[in-house]
């Protein structure tokens, strides 16, 4: 049992002290076409966020390549003054030159690290006024830079925390964190969340999990929908929800939440309709035999795994 969970099962600490409902809100995609720009529909989006904390979400992720900029002034002006218990994630440390980095029919995700010390502080900085804080509650490197040392990234990141314009420090992986990531980071800053790749499908570093159980990580999945195919009318695993009462999004979500109380979930939408059919999925209680059923029926059907390959400028 990981240490990081507190007497409720649906909640869990990062740090120490600040706790969270494990089924959070990822607003990525409150953003324009390419997750460039403000979003097509300002007003749809400050009510997907503001719906979200109605509906008891208080983990939001989102990042400074969002947009740029565009995703943390969104969330400002629909949920600022923020609620006390809200936590906001950010992240930093991805250069963005137009839409077309990140949109697949044209190459990408092309992902461009910079863990320069001087573009780390800026774009904390950045950060503090579009989210219209004095203190980022848990900021986390994007990518790590392997252009420049790892003592430089997470020094500067500390040196922030030290100041206090960042409380936590996590890393975020392009496409996964590794363990090794982990330990060489950890050598430097300490680290209260890792965010990668992970689903119900892909499940590649399930090592990460269990270490983040053991050693009071925040393991928070990214596409924890996987990238469109899990969710979508042809879903896979619909025949396999429906024995449950669930959607195929429920499914996936509450398996996230069963398989590890160190996950912390994100699910990302631009519509109040599935925010509220996604927050449902807590609702959702499977016992150990189900949650082994449930898995080797994934496994059975073979659902083609999404797992990016991105270049690395």
């Amino acid at each position: 049992m990981s240490t990081n969970t507190p007497s409720n099962p649906q909640q869990l600490t990062i740090g120490g002290d600040m706790t969270v409902n494990r089924l959070g809100y990822g607003a990525m995609h409150l953003t324009g076409h390419g997750m460039w720009g403000p979003p097509d529909d300002p007003d749809q989006a400050v009510a997907v966020l503001r719906r979200a904390v109605e509906l008891g979400v208080t983990f939001i992720d989102t990042a400074d390549s969002y947009g740029p900029g565009d995703n943390e002034r969104i969330i400002r002006k629909a949920l600022h003054p923020y609620p006390e218990d809200l936590v906001i994630s950010t992240k930093g440390g991805l250069l963005r030159s137009g839409r077309d980095d990140w949109l697949e029919d044209k190459g990408a995700p092309y992902i461009m690290p910079c863990g320069r010390p001087e573009y780390l502080r800026q774009q904390v900085e950045l950060s503090l006024t579009n989210l219209g804080v004095e203190r980022i509650d848990l900021y986390q490197l994007h990518s790590i830079d392997p252009t420049v040392p790892l003592a430089d990234q997470f020094g500067e990141l500390v040196r922030l925390q030290q100041e206090g314009k960042i409380r936590h420090i996590g890393l975020s992986g392009q496409p996964g964190v590794t363990l090794d990531d982990l330990a060489h980071a950890n050598a430097h800053a300490q680290i209260t969340a890792v965010e990668n790749l992970y689903n119900i499908v892909d499940r590649a570093g399930e090592d990460v999990v269990r270490h983040a159980e053991q050693h009071n990580v925040a393991f928070i999945p990214w596409f924890p929908l996987g990238h469109g195919g899990l969710v979508g009318p042809d879903s896979p695993l619909r025949p396999i929800a429906e024995q449950y009462g669930a959607t195929p999004a429920q499914l996936a979500l509450a398996w996230l939440l069963h398989h590890s109380p160190a996950t912390l979930l994100i699910p990302g939408t631009t519509s109040v309709s599935h925010l509220e059919l996604n927050m449902k999925a807590a609702e959702l209680h499977f016992s150990a035999s189900d949650m082994e059923a449930i898995t080797a029926a994934v496994d059975a059907a073979e659902v083609p795994v999404w797992r990016p390959e991105p270049a690395v400028a």
